[in-house]
C-alpha cells in the first residue's frame, strides 16, 4: 500500500539538513515516490541532483513558477529546454508554472506589468511542453480561467495536464475533466473550511485523482499549522479514502497507479 508524493519541495529540506530524515520518513510511512518540482533555475539543478542520488524513489520537475517570474524571464527560461537532452536524468513533467494573482503587488500598474511577464512565461513554457510531449504541472491562483484560456490556445494535449493543489470548486474542475485534464489535491481536503474543493474532488472523482503534500507548505489535520512534509501525505489519503467511500488501500493503489502512468514513472520502482 504505497503512495507517490506528486508535489514536493525537497529543496526546502536542504539547507537545513533535514532532508535525509525527511526521505526516511517518507518511506516508513509508505510514500514509495515523490517528485520534487522545479520552480526556478538554481532549483532544478537541486532537485536533479537530490534524484540521482535517491533513483527510483524521488523524480523531479523543471519549470518557472509564475512567482519567481522577473523581468528578465527569458533569459531564466533559457536552459529549460536543455533539462531534457540525453537519455537520462530528465524531468518527469515541465513545471510548476502557470498564473498566480494571489501574491502581485498591490500597486495595480506594478501588478499588471508582472502579470504580463507571467502570461508570457507561461506562453514560452507551454511551447516547450507541447514541443517536448511532456506532463506539465499548473499552478493557478485566481487565475484559473486565464491558465485555462492559455492552455486551450497552446494547444497543448489536456490528457498531459494537471492542475496541483487545487483550491478550485466543483465548476473549474468540470472544465478541466471534460478537457481531459485532471487535478491533485494537498491536504486541504482536510480543512473544515475547504468544502467546495472536496466537492471538486468529488467531481473529479476518484479514477483520475492524485495526492501530493506541496510540503513544506499545507500540512493536513492533525498537523494543520506546523511545516508539511511527503511523510504527512498519509492523512490525507486517509482522509481521501473516507470521502470517496473506500479503504485505504484502493485509495492508495488507485493513486499510485496514476501518478505513475501520468509522470512515467517505472513500476514499483524502490530504492
Amino acid at each position: 500500500m504505497s503512495l507517490v508524493d506528486t508535489h514536493t519541495h525537497l529543496d526546502s529540506f536542504v539547507p537545513t539538513g533535514e532532508l535525509e530524515g525527511v526521505l526516511a520518513r517518507a518511506q516508513a510511512a509508505g510514500v514509495s515516490a515523490m517528485i520534487a518540482i522545479g520552480t526556478e533555475p538554481g532549483d532544478w539543478i537541486v532537485h536533479r541532483d537530490i534524484a540521482r542520488a535517491h533513483p527510483g524513489v524521488v523524480f523531479y520537475t523543471a519549470g518557472l513558477h509564475p512567482c519567481c517570474v522577473q523581468g528578465d524571464w527569458e533569459g531564466q527560461l533559457a536552459g529549460l529546454e536543455a533539462c531534457w537532452a540525453g537519455s537520462a536524468d530528465r524531468p518527469v513533467a515541465l513545471g510548476e508554472t502557470g498564473l498566480d494573482r494571489y501574491h502581485l503587488p498591490k500597486d495595480p500598474a506594478e501588478a499588471e506589468r508582472i502579470y504580463g511577464w507571467q502570461r508570457q512565461a507561461f506562453a514560452a513554457q507551454l511551447g516547450v511542453a507541447k514541443r517536448l510531449g511532456c506532463p506539465i504541472v499548473i499552478h493557478s491562483r485566481e487565475a484559473f480561467a486565464d491558465c485555462r484560456d492559455q492552455i486551450d490556445a497552446s494547444g497543448v494535449d489536456w490528457a498531459k495536464v494537471v492542475f496541483h493543489c487545487f483550491s478550485e470548486g466543483p465548476a473549474e474542475m468540470t472544465e478541466i475533466f471534460q478537457r481531459g485534464g485532471r487535478a491533485s489535491f494537498t491536504g486541504i481536503l482536510t480543512y473544515k473550511n475547504a468544502e467546495p474543493v472536496r466537492q471538486a474532488a468529488t467531481a473529479q472523482g476518484l479514477a483520475r485523482c492524485m495526492v501530493e503534500t506541496d510540503a513544506p507548505y499545507l500540512a493536513p489535520a492533525p498537523h494543520r499549522g506546523k511545516p508539511n512534509e511527503p511523510a504527512f501525505l498519509r492523512h490525507t489519503a486517509e482522509y481521501a479514502a473516507a470521502m470517496f467511500g473506500v479503504g485505504y488501500a484502493e485509495l492508495a493503489a488507485v493513486t499510485t497507479a496514476n501518478a505513475r502512468a501520468f509522470f512515467g514513472l517505472p513500476a514499483g520502482a524502490r530504492r
